[in-house]
């Protein structure tokens, strides 16, 4: 969300009419051509960016200005506030024939926002090429290595992400090797720098000092970007932006199948045979030792193979000085990224030469082994459980501990934290298919799982979309639906569990328990509520479906349901249950399926009260309700008792009216002797009398009484379902037609009148009069009202929740209307 003058301010940009912007045009360029590159020409240029971006859709710039800031962008002598916004403004507008740009190739601020412009604005693949492909000139051994190369290593990587197939074989090994060079080659003394002598002296030069570690120590290896110095060098700028991009350098270009079996093993017969060291990165009073040591045989390999090896032992020089305790705290947080990126590059090598993965592991075990008891270093177990679970098994480790100390602690005890949520969930996203079948603690640790949506919605409802089919299966079903449910409930009992601690503690609740409670806060800290509270905060599954007490549970989180982050959370919850009932449809069998329809039925009236909560599960109910009993209508006959309490309560009308339209419905439809055997006359009988009474109920209207409270949907869905139980037992339809012929006198009542639409009451009496006049053909009425099983698979007749099948009103308009088709 923008700031509300932000806000303004974009709308007035969007908002601004054409004469106007022509004439904002013709002052920037009456400004560019004066070349009056004062404040004013700042201001214009900022508004006219804001201009060209706010929008969805570019804007053709007039050919003066785009010439006039094309000019300002490929000028070495132009500042670089201009050049940042002519940039900026090129690459918010409509496309441009960039072939006109030329550079200075030595200049590297000016390459770059060149670069980014072309990138940005390129049409044909060829621009980008050529525009790179001058640039890699500049890392031949042949041309003299200036600043550009720092400019060139960000619009590589653009590149990369744009087109990875820009770069030749010959490119690639090019790069390959200056990677190699700038991360292992680089001096570890710092740069040279003045400073002054005093006021009676000139500036002098200090010798430069060698780089320190992050605790203060002189830095004995070669240079990483956890080493310390005032001013650094340009191969160590160099050093530190080649890390930031090894990653994807590796996925996009080192996946040729270089790291076969033949590779690996010729690669470990050369550096058991080494006993030579490369003086440029010898390795003093390290415990790497001979084997991760550079050698001059690793010369001998491919380059893409050596910058393999040099980034292993990058890495495992970083997850060494990331165990020293550092003096900033700004260090010891880059010291968590270097982690995290260590273990990740180390991972994406291990799976291009599996021989790797015994040298890695016992790397990943110690750091593993430091960082499993800090929560503070909670993201950096993401990129080791990533390790362990692509290389366990190659290398026979169980991976048991880090997945329980990942889905166990790690979520209950970290859910506030949105990066972290959002890094947890894109890496069970990665992993899904792995985790699902490979980690049995994954699906047993959903209730964890549950507590970043809960604190984190609706941020991280795309993510819950993908993982919940892999969280479902028949076992716990049941449960899921219980805690999507209870959702909203369980993001109000962790805000007061990270409240409580703040709040004053009163003992007379350990004293005397029959004391009420009056906040929630309050019940969290009361022995009679901790039950609750312990349930809904639960790690893992298996511990029961639900709360018995959940009345009681909903009324003493009463005041914090209209909490911002509560009501948030409630939203997300009908997007997650209709996924969760359209993947238990493809695999639920009737045991489950009879136990979601009984869950529907008790949990419609059992949920948290915030504003629009009920009513929207209730509408998720109602629709898949149906799909459920279509799956297995037989289900009708073994919930006849609980569906009779349902149908049976008017207050079900009130509460319920969608959920109790299609129960209504279900029960016309499926409650039929060609669904099961079972449906005895009795029972058409019972549910006929329950929902006679019902009807009965609600259209006993006096003149002194007040308006009906129920919809006339509800009238007619009863008045359907009725006749659809008389044509299956026929003994019945005297019954419903004495009582469908007293409509007429409710449908005109002053009351009614008064509450109804003239469309409603016509509604109600055409359908009174079409099954009065049915029923009268009882065989006709039971072919239309209750077709057999088999004529439901061609669908020769159609009943939507309250319209006659269509059959019949096609017949009707033949006989009525098409009279001259019939033979004399």
């Amino acid at each position: 969300m923008y700031a509300s003058g932000t806000e303004s301010l974009i709308k007035q940009a969007r908002d601004i009419r054409e004469e106007e912007l022509q004439k904002f045009y013709s002052r920037i360029s009456r400004l560019l051509h004066n070349k009056d590159y004062g404040l004013e020409t700042i201001d214009s240029l900022q508004r006219l960016y804001l201009i060209v971006s706010s929008t969805k859709y570019g804007r053709t710039l007039p050919q003066d200005v785009l010439e006039k800031l094309q000019s300002l962008l490929c000028s070495p002598s132009t500042s670089e506030q201009l050049q940042a916004l002519s940039s900026a403004i090129l690459r918010e507008s409509l496309p441009f024939d960039v072939e006109g740009l030329s550079v200075d190739f030595q200049d590297g601020r000016t390459v770059s926002y060149v670069a980014t412009v072309t990138l940005t604005q390129a049409r044909k693949k060829e621009e980008v090429c050529t525009l790179l492909h001058r640039l890699l000139r500049c890392l031949e051994p042949r041309q003299p290595e200036g600043q550009v190369s720092r400019h060139l290593l960000p619009i590589l990587s653009k590149a990369m992400s744009l087109l990875p197939e820009i770069l030749t074989e010959d490119h690639i090994n090019l790069v390959s090797k200056k990677l190699v060079d700038w991360l292992w080659y680089t001096n570890i003394q710092q740069g040279a720098f003045l400073y002054s002598g005093g006021f009676f002296t000139g500036p002098r030069n200090r010798q430069p000092a060698p780089v320190t570690e992050v605790d203060g120590e002189v830095a004995a290896d070669f240079f990483t970007v956890l080493c310390v110095g005032q001013n650094y060098t340009e191969d160590q700028w160099m050093s530190m932006y080649a890390f930031s991009m090894i990653r994807k350098w590796l996925l996009c270009y080192n996946s040729d199948g270089s790291g076969n079996a033949d590779a690996a093993q010729h690669k470990k017969v050369l550096f058991s045979e080494s006993v030579h060291h490369d003086d440029r990165s010898e390795v003093d009073g390290s415990v790497v030792s001979i084997i991760s040591t550079s050698s001059t045989a690793s010369r001998l390999l491919l380059p893409k193979e050596r910058l393999r090896e040099k980034a292993f032992e990058y890495c495992h020089r970083l997850i060494e000085q990331s165990d020293r305790k550092a003096l900033k705290k700004s260090d010891t947080e880059l010291q968590k990224a270097c982690m995290i990126e260590a273990v990740t590059v180390m991972d994406i090598i291990c799976r291009e030469d599996p021989s790797f993965v015994y040298r890695a592991f016992p790397y990943v075990k110690a750091l593993y082994g430091r960082v499993r008891r800090d929560l503070a270093y909670s993201r950096v177990l993401l990129p080791i459980a990533q390790f362990y679970l692509n290389h366990s098994e190659t290398a026979a480790v169980d991976s048991e501990a880090v997945f329980r100390e990942l889905f166990s602690i790690v979520p209950s005890e970290q859910f506030q934290e949105p990066m972290l949520a959002f890094e947890f969930t894109q890496f069970c996203r990665a992993n899904v298919t792995v985790l699902s079948e490979s980690v049995a603690l994954y699906r047993q640790s959903f209730p964890n799982l549950f507590k970043f949506l809960a604190w984190n919605s609706p941020a991280l409802i795309s993510e819950y979309v993908e993982l919940l089919p892999s969280l479902l299966v028949p076992e716990n079903a049941i449960e899921i639906l219980h805690s999507l449910l209870d959702l909203p409930c369980l993001t109000a009992a962790i805000d007061i569990q990270l409240r409580s601690p703040l709040s004053p503690r009163s003992d007379k609740f350990f004293l005397d328990q029959s004391v009420k409670v009056s906040s929630s806060m309050e019940a969290f800290r009361h022995p009679s509520y901790r039950g609750m509270f312990l349930y809904i905060l639960r790690t893992e599954a298996g511990t029961g479906d639900t709360i018995d007490r959940l009345n009681g549970l909903h009324e003493i989180l009463s005041d914090v349901a209209d909490c911002p982050r509560v009501v948030q959370c409630a939203q997300t919850v009908p997007v997650l249950l209709n996924i969760f009932f359209n993947i238990v449809a493809q695999f639920g069998n009737k045991k489950l399926i009879n136990q979601l329809v009984l869950v529907l039925l008790e949990r419609s009236g059992l949920l948290f009260n915030i504003k629009n909560y009920k009513t929207e599960v209730q509408r998720v109910f109602s629709s898949h309700f149906l799909v459920l009993c279509k799956l297995q209508p037989s289900l009708i006959v073994e919930w006849s008792k609980e569906l009779l309490d349902f149908t049976g309560t008017t207050g079900n009308i009130s509460s319920k009216e969608n959920l109790y339209t299609h129960v209504v419905w279900a029960i016309g439809e499926y409650l039929s002797v060609s669904y099961d055997k079972r449906c005895t006359v009795e029972r058409i009988t019972l549910f006929f009398e329950t929902l006679e009474a019902v009807l009965f109920e609600i259209t006993q209207v006096r003149q002194s009484a007040s308006p009906p409270r129920f919809s006339p949907k509800v009238i007619t869905m009863l008045m359907s379902t009725l006749a659809k139980l008389a044509s299956r037992s026929q003994d019945l339809i005297p019954r419903v037609s004495l009582f469908l012929s007293k409509m007429r006198s409710f449908a005109c009542s002053a009351p009614v009148t008064s509450c109804y639409s003239e469309e409603d009451i016509e509604e109600i009496l055409t359908r009174a009069n079409e099954l009065i006049n049915l029923l009268k053909l009882p065989s006709v009425a039971q072919f239309v009202l209750a077709p057999s099983q088999q004529g439901t698979s061609p669908r020769w007749h159609r009943d939507t929740n309250t319209c006659l099948p269509l059959a019949m009103r096609a017949l009707s308009e033949v006989l009525q209307k098409g009279n001259d088709l019939l033979p004399a």
